[in-house]
């Protein structure tokens, strides 16, 4: 006699998401409460939900008992839970997914749920934000979403966001978002060979962007800009510009001076000697000065 038959069969999912997606900051039935940003808003959630979809929030609303060790005898960490440092919109966009495992986005909330995810651990929101990222991405966003994607790890969305500066990179470098980038990030993009801007303008970008750092972080202008300078190819620049330049030089002290002068070293013996190739090395905006002719074997 054969033995019973049995299978797992699936029915509409879609009708699943939309009755649990009725349930997402629904007061009726919920057990937990958070107060939600600056405007304290409260969102209203069920804890078996949260818990079983995302082991922070499992940690968050359970507790162990004082003096025990036994994770089973956790109890409901009472609420309401405060949430004083995001946007009620964020944290609502990470609740939906939790419900629904479906996302609503927008170019103003995208990089601050990606923020959320990587905190909660949620890696599938994370893929989706950087595909949304990706998708929509702007002269105006590049920035921010370049140094999100270094302060996350996102590898591919670093890579996508350096190519698209890359394309369009005088645009960029007037945007705020340029400007507000950190050192090691912005030394990360001046290393590229495809930048589509003359290097004088880059000079002139990142001057703006150190003062600007200055002000913000109460630091000497050399100091915060000691790591970008460093990649700024002062020999592509003509003799008039290098003179231009340390005239601005004197006011702010941008560039060490033994960089202008190895750029001066450069024209007056014809060579890159004794300055690292890439530095003589045009970009792919770089205008052609008589005096690149020099620095080519340099560079092979």
């Amino acid at each position: 006699m054969a033995g019973p038959c049995s299978a797992r069969l699936q029915g509409d999912v879609s009708a699943l998401a939309t009755a649990l997606r009725a349930l997402v900051n629904n007061p009726q039935f919920s057990d937990v409460t958070f107060v939600v940003g600056r405007e304290q808003q409260k969102v209203f959630a069920h804890r078996c939900v949260l818990a079983c979809r995302c082991q922070a929030f499992q940690g968050m609303l359970t507790q162990v008992p004082v003096g025990t060790q036994d994770s089973s005898s956790s109890v409901p960490s009472q609420g309401p839970f405060i949430l004083g440092n995001v946007q009620p919109e964020v944290f609502l966009a990470v609740i939906e997914f939790l419900y629904t495992n479906s996302v609503t986005l927008n170019s103003h909330i995208v990089l601050e749920v990606l923020t959320s995810s990587v905190e909660y651990g949620l890696q599938d929101l994370c893929k989706l934000c950087v595909k949304f990222i990706k998708d929509t991405l702007s002269v105006e966003q590049v920035c921010e979403a370049l140094q999100a994607a270094v302060t996350y790890g996102q590898t591919d969305l670093q890579q996508h966001c350096l190519a698209f500066i890359e394309g369009c990179t005088a645009a960029v470098v007037r945007t705020q978002g340029f400007r507000e980038l950190s050192d090691v990030v912005l030394a990360r993009v001046l290393r590229s060979d495809r930048l589509a801007v003359d290097e004088l303008d880059l000079v002139q970008a990142v001057r703006e962007w150190a003062h600007v750092s200055s002000a913000v972080l109460e630091r000497p202008v050399p100091e915060v800009a000691a790591l970008p300078v460093q990649e700024l190819r002062l020999p592509l620049l003509a003799p008039s510009e290098l003179v231009t330049l340390e005239s601005h030089n004197q006011r702010d002290l941008l560039i060490p001076v033994e960089s202008i002068v190895a750029a001066w070293r450069a024209h007056a013996l014809r060579k890159g000697s004794g300055v690292p190739s890439r530095l003589c090395r045009p970009r792919r905006g770089t205008r052609p000065r008589d005096h690149h002719r020099h620095l080519e074997p340099h560079t092979k």
